[in-house]
């Protein structure tokens, strides 16, 4: 297992220039990246950055969600409720009650399919990363325990591979299952810098 403590996290800028963003890892093949996790802050109203040709999954960790408005319609973003759309997809964010967290999988589904899952305490269960893939757990809220270690807020945790999950009452942690679909790819996990 290969631990990012959420308290080393590094601040970047938006895309679009609108806000902050904190990478957490990526995916990436000789020609560019496979696959991108990041947290991000939303104080307010706005547009989001276009990332054509991925799929996007987002999952707001904290705050009171916020709707997806694009001119089709809207798709709400409700808390620890993982949200998949085309990130080219262009989309007005209007927060429902405040700023917010969120994390966000960014994906080239060329390279690889994602998923994002809610897990929540108490439960106990054993995870096993896809052959050709990844699996990583973020930590929501509580204190689980990956592989016997306790992990914190914001931490995240890439298996390399089975591991015990244990969540107590209170904890929640999302899952993050990346299954990459030509299996002879060299796709190389590159965990953000400290």
């Amino acid at each position: 297992m290969q631990l990012l403590k959420g308290v080393d996290l590094v601040e970047v800028s938006w895309k679009n220039g609108g806000g902050i963003t904190r990478n957490i890892a990526e995916g990436k093949t000789a020609l560019g990246p496979a696959w991108r996790l990041s947290r991000a802050d939303v104080a307010g109203d706005g547009p989001f950055s276009n990332f054509a040709g991925l799929r996007r999954v987002l999952t707001v960790i904290s705050g009171a969600g916020m709707d997806l408005v694009h001119t089709d319609g809207t798709l709400r973003a409700d808390p620890l409720k993982p949200v998949a759309f085309d990130g080219g997809l262009p989309v007005t964010a209007r927060l429902l009650d405040g700023p917010l967290t969120d994390l966000n999988l960014m994906f080239d589904p060329a390279h690889c399919d994602g998923a994002v899952r809610l897990l929540r305490g108490p439960a106990a269960r054993d995870v096993t990363p896809p052959p050709a893939g990844i699996t990583a757990i973020h930590v929501v809220h509580g204190s689980p325990r990956v592989a016997g270690d306790a992990l914190s807020v914001a931490d995240t945790a890439f298996l390399n591979g089975p591991a015990d999950l244990e969540l107590a009452e209170g904890d929640a942690l999302l899952e993050i299952s990346l299954r990459y679909l030509d299996q002879s790819a060299a796709i190389t996990l590159c965990i953000a810098a400290r």
